[in-house]
């Protein structure tokens, strides 16, 4: 419950009054810049070593971020990448390493740092002390992978093959589109309609269906070939009655012109009425402690923001439907339990609700009576046709924070399922994560359902210190729109500028070794080309680069290696399943 002892009525963000000074790495630092400044913080005027968040009424909070372990090559977004398994994942559809054209890692490391101020500042709030933050790309880089390095400790095989290939496809005229359904049915009746083949048809459903979980497709190319057959027309005709849907992939450019500059999240005060509660010190190291948080989530989106608000020291409650949560079966297991489910759930409490019954709905409002959060991503409008949306929860808990994880914010008119790899095709961000000279290729990692999570975990925390500071409920609501935004700001600043977006040519290529490959930091890949490594181990390619004055690490190609890498700031534990458990990514102390 909320704390009357920080209401401040004048507050209307939850950093109205505080002041910030931050140095750093500046690409660690632009997200951090720009997220507390939108939720009110104003520059102060002091020297900073780090990131410090201070006054209206608090002790204040300080961050240290950087790239990883001084001394272990991971100085950038490049060798974050390579060390971290990013470049191995992304990679996958292409049949060998490739980093991300964006500094994807940079920026998660940006919402993370902002998480834990926010975080501080909560715990302050509630009686804590003064707290100091400190992330990590590299950190940050496992938890990106976490999924993926839990699959590959699972004690069975993948449940599909893990080989080069995936969308999007092309039609004949040549525009190049998305795919995307959940549904079986609607995936062969879309193919029946374009004339593909039966067996083509069967055979290409599983490995479409686990692409989210394996970062590659390896369905057969007749279907590309289908495609290539049929006029966009044509393709969006058969798309309609069948129930899949298709989105033509979209320029930065196309971005740019209808990018309305909207805030990443919104935070929506619930008042008038006050909330009176008593004050509930955290009962250990974790910010959190003491709060409860519902969480009613699929896939990754909203259990992810749950699993780190619970990292926190929340007590997280998982809603799922009768019978558990199907992908808790979701292959590979790890003492019976899906390993990728642990990744997100692991430590959570779970109450089976059937949603669709009066009974049970009034059993969940009895919950979200004695909650603090309230955390969904149903579809839209789908909360409201329960009545457990924000009007119904905080008539009964006013002390409530709503959150919402969603796809596109109702800020795109004729948006498309609000998916992942949708978001991809639909932002640019196919565009923007590979170099010039390629085509575009939205990544089968799941890139925004990550980074969209942790854009849900930063908006609730942003919305339980408004909450401490006013005494009111808040609904807040984050997207994937809200995190592809926040990941291409500087590609789309490019564009306004009349610049190329993307970085030339080869960029974040790693090079070929005899026995693996290695990654040139960006500062020195352009040099590092000029040397032929293909007929040396990696260990010697490396001596020679350093040799020149050059920086390069090796790139991490088997995940389950990670446990073991010195190069690491943490260390992978396994959880009481079995599963590998990736360290949290923060550290406060």
């Amino acid at each position: 419950m909320a704390s009357p002892a920080t209401t401040h009525t004048e507050v209307r963000r939850p950093l109205d009054a505080l002041r910030c000074d931050i140095a750093g790495p500046p690409a660690l630092t632009r997200v951090v810049a720009d997220h507390l400044r939108r939720l009110g913080a104003r520059p102060g005027d002091g020297e900073s070593e780090g990131i410090a968040l201070g006054g209206g009424g608090f002790a204040g909070v300080t961050a240290r971020t950087a790239w990883g372990v001084p001394g272990s090559g991971i100085e950038d977004e490049a060798t974050a990448q390579a060390v971290t398994g990013v470049m191995a994942v992304h990679g996958r559809r292409h049949g060998a390493p490739r980093g991300l054209g964006v500094d994807y890692l940079a920026t998660a490391t940006g919402v993370l740092t902002v998480q834990g101020l926010l975080a501080g500042l909560v715990g302050q709030a509630r009686g804590g002390p003064a707290a100091h933050v400190t992330t990590s790309a590299d950190r940050t880089g496992l938890l990106t992978v976490s999924q993926y390095l839990a699959a590959a400790g699972a004690d069975e095989p993948e449940a599909v093959e893990l080989a080069p290939g995936g969308p999007p496809f092309t039609s004949a005229d040549g525009v190049l589109f998305e795919l995307e359904t959940l549904d079986p049915g609607a995936w062969a009746a879309f193919w029946r309609a374009l004339e593909a083949p039966a067996d083509a048809i069967r055979a290409g459903w599983r490995p479409f269906q686990f692409r989210y979980a394996t970062a590659c497709t390896p369905f057969p190319t007749t279907l590309h070939e289908v495609t290539r057959l049929q006029a966009w027309e044509r393709i969006r005709q058969a798309a309609g009655p069948s129930g899949a849907e298709v989105c033509r992939l979209r320029t930065l450019g196309e971005r740019v012109a209808e990018n309305d500059g909207a805030d990443p999240w919104t935070l929506t005060d619930l008042g008038p009425g006050s909330v009176t509660a008593a004050l509930v010190t955290p009962s250990s190291g974790r910010p959190l402690s003491g709060l409860t948080v519902l969480e009613a989530g699929r896939r990754i989106q909203a259990p992810l923001a749950a699993h780190l608000l619970g990292l926190l020291g929340a007590r997280v409650i998982r809603i799922e439907p009768p019978g558990g949560d199907p992908l808790r079966g979701m292959p590979p297991a790890c003492d019976g339990i899906s390993a990728r489910w642990l990744a997100l759930n692991r430590g959570k409490e779970s109450v089976e609700i059937d949603i669709k019954s009066t009974a049970d709905r009034r059993r969940l409002r009895e919950l979200a009576a004695d909650a603090d959060v309230f955390l969904h991503n149903w579809a839209p409008g789908k909360a409201a046709e329960l009545e457990l949306d924000a009007e119904q929860l905080t008539a009964v808990n006013p002390a409530l924070v709503y959150a919402y994880t969603g796809g596109w914010a109702d800020r795109i008119a004729d948006a498309p399922m609000g998916t992942d790899f949708m978001v991809q095709a639909r932002t640019g961000v196919g565009e923007a994560v590979h170099p010039a000279g390629e085509p575009p290729v939205p990544s089968l990692m799941t890139l925004l359902d990550l980074l969209g999570g942790l854009h849900g975990t930063e908006a609730i925390l942003a919305g339980l210190l408004l909450r401490e500071r006013t005494g009111h409920g808040v609904r807040v609501d984050s997207s994937l729109l809200g995190a592809a935004d926040t990941l291409l700001a500087p590609a789309l600043h490019r564009v306004r500028q009349g610049l190329e977006p993307r970085p030339p040519a080869g960029f974040r290529h790693p090079l070929r070794t005899a026995d693996g490959w290695i990654a040139p930091s960006d500062a020195s890949a352009a040099a590092a080309v000029a040397y032929d490594v293909r007929g040396m181990c990696a260990e010697d390619a490396l001596d020679q680069l350093r040799s020149q004055g050059l920086t390069a690490t090796a790139v991490t190609t088997d995940l389950p290696t990670l446990h073991d890498d010195p190069r690491l700031s943490g260390s992978i534990s396994r959880d009481a399943h079995g599963a590998p458990a990736v360290p949290d990514p923060w550290s406060f102390a």
